[in-house]
């Protein structure tokens, strides 16, 4: 392991690989939903760490890579922290998963990039509609326990 922190190059190639072969609700390929939440961290102006954090958002909780390789991983403190909030737990309520959230510091702007990618009309179209319609609620009601305004 390298004691200097991996780049945010180096973190989305990490990223790719680890979800490669994984396709969304709609069939796409993962890569492209971490790439439009890294992207979204972006232009809201998140920070390199956070934008470290999108591309690996969903890593852990998609089975992509594990709990101890994160804890190893040579990343700081502050990215594993965002990712480790952004993971959902089996089981949990999603009351205590957006106030996890809310409780790390810069995981929300993350949290916000992947909603609003989650819950872009073009993505959502090409869903069925009781899928669809389940989706657009369960997205707005998190938004809303996260205090974001719609998209």
């Amino acid at each position: 392991m390298t004691s200097s922190p991996l780049t945010l190059m180096e973190v989305e190639a990490l990223a790719r690989s680890a979800h490669e072969g994984q396709t969304d609700k709609a069939g796409r390929p993962y890569a492209e939903h971490l790439a439009a939440v890294a992207e979204g961290v972006r232009v809201r102006g998140g920070s390199a760490e956070q934008q470290a954090a999108a591309w690996l958002h969903d890593a852990i909780e998609d089975d992509a890579l594990t709990p101890a390789w994160l804890v190893g991983a040579a990343l700081p403190q502050p990215v594993k922290e965002i990712v480790l909030a952004l993971t959902k737990r089996p089981g949990e309520p999603v009351e205590q998963y957006t106030a996890r959230i809310l409780a790390t510091p810069g995981a929300l702007l993350v949290k916000e990039a992947d909603l609003a990618h989650n819950a872009d009309p073009a993505r959502l179209s090409v869903l069925d509609g009781p899928t669809r319609d389940r989706l657009s609620a369960k997205y707005a009601y998190v938004r809303s326990l996260l205090g974001l305004t719609a998209p």
